[in-house]
């Protein structure tokens, strides 16, 4: 269980995001929507902060509609008011009876009482049999699961407009001159979108973890909007915080695929498979000289030969063609897209008002020593500056530290060891070290 209350509050409104993802693209009044509710009410999740498996459907209703009144931040937890002082029915014994209610759903609500008496609800404690069964209701246990089909029922899909589905997914690239003139493996990280077949922006990395999948993710909705829903694998890169994050905030649905069943990629790869056959081959030494050449050579191929190639796929039309027809709806990148890729760390200022990242030491303001601190920043672009956020506001940037100019920097101690009066001191004569000036006292005593 989560200690920090606020990131508890951020993982609590992640999982509220993931279960209402997929509907909160449906207009108000879709037909469905209720069989939908149905089926997420009777599946098991993985709630944070607690043992329980099932969520009531009309609490996934009240996230639903949280969500389109006050968007993302919505979702978080409100902090209780009465947060100190006893309730009715405590947390524990209702978390309690909702998990002995789970393990054995046959059980009454009169053998679930007694069940919570054996393992430890003390008899001060009282349970009417009213209160337990609406606890129970509430949270979708009253009622028994719908029993899963044996066999699995599979359905080629499409969608109609730009923008409603991108897959992504990871091909083992060709090797490629790196530093020193290594040769390294690169992996091609590539999007599709399913209704145009059009590649919002694809390329090559030296790796395929969260760090080199983030850029290519901004660069395909920088070029082609932001999409409804993205469908990817089972990942590292895909399953962490950092997306799931990125894809909230951006008001993208995020679907994994079922593991060990790759038929619901199809189309990915399929793409995947016309760039070993018509893209590899024809890469020359030039394009393998290094990773740039190597990205270079595959956005040329993209626009100029597969983009305007027919597609069994799509009736014989171009991807380019479909794209321009069905587009019209897509949802363009805010100014700040960048903002929501920055990765994350907390830092506690040292008394020296410095931080540490990656080996390297920043500086940061003075009144920030002793505090934790988070830092913003993007890992391939650096030279835009860390930024530093304490408590919800901007700090400022923090920059790196210059120890030979800190030599020539008054200190002023009156105020405390941590404050400083930026005021450079005259620099020592040349030829003359430090330890060769003396002070007044110095000169009396020679």
């Amino acid at each position: 269980m989560e200690t920090d209350p606020e990131k508890h509050r951020q993982s609590v409104a992640l999982f509220r995001y993931g279960v209402i993802a997929d509907l909160v693209h449906l207009p108000p009044g879709k037909s469905g929507l209720y069989r939908l509710l149905a089926e997420k009410a009777a599946k098991d999740h993985c709630i944070p902060g607690t043992r329980r498996r099932r969520v009531a459907q009309e609490t996934i209703r009240g996230w639903l509609q949280d969500y389109r009144r006050g968007g993302f931040d919505a979702l978080a937890p409100k902090v209780r008011c009465d947060a100190g002082c006893a309730r009715a029915l405590p947390q524990e014994v209702a978390d309690l009876l909702m998990e002995i209610k789970e393990d054995d759903p046959q059980l009454s609500v009169p053998l679930v009482i007694k069940q919570a008496r054996k393992r430890g609800v003390s008899s001060d404690v009282a349970l009417p049999l009213s209160s337990v069964h609406r606890l129970l209701s509430r949270h979708g246990l009253m009622t028994k699961a719908p029993t899963e089909p044996t066999d699995k029922d599979r359905r080629r899909f499409a969608f109609e407009r730009a923008g409603e589905l991108w897959m992504s997914d990871v091909m083992h690239g060709p090797s490629v001159l790196v530093e020193a003139r290594r040769k390294r493996k690169a992996y091609l990280i590539g999007f599709i979108d399913d209704a145009t077949r059009v590649v919002p922006f694809a390329s090559f990395a030296l790796s395929e973890n969260t760090a080199a999948f983030l850029p290519v993710l901004e660069g395909a909705i920088r070029r082609r909007g932001v999409p409804d829903r993205l469908y990817v694998d089972n990942g590292s890169a895909f399953r962490s915080h950092h997306l799931e994050w990125v894809c909230a905030k951006l008001g993208v649905t995020l679907i994994h695929a079922r593991p060990y069943q790759p038929q619901g990629k199809g189309k990915m790869e399929r793409w995947f498979r016309t760039v070993r056959m018509q893209l590899l081959p024809t890469l020359g030494a030039t394009d393998l000289a290094s990773l740039e050449a190597l990205n270079r050579r595959l956005w040329a191929w993209v626009e100029s030969e597969y983009h305007h190639a027919p597609h069994k796929g799509l009736h014989g039309e171009t991807p380019a063609d479909q794209w321009a027809r069905s587009s019209g709806a897509v949802r363009l990148a805010a100014p700040d897209l960048a903002d929501h890729f920055l990765f994350e760390q907390k830092r506690l200022v040292h008394k020296d008002r410095t931080v540490s990242l990656d080996g390297t030491a920043y500086e940061v303001e003075a009144a920030l020593v002793g505090q934790t601190v988070t830092l913003r920043y993007d890992p391939h672009r650096r030279a835009r500056g860390i930024e530093v956020w304490h408590q919800g506001h901007k700090m400022g940037v923090a920059k790196v530290v210059d120890t030979y100019a800190n030599c020539f920097v008054k200190r002023d101690h009156r105020s405390g060891a941590a404050a400083r009066v930026e005021e450079p001191l005259p620099p020592p004569p040349v030829g003359l070290s430090m330890r060769g000036l003396r002070s007044d006292g110095d000169k009396g005593k020679a």
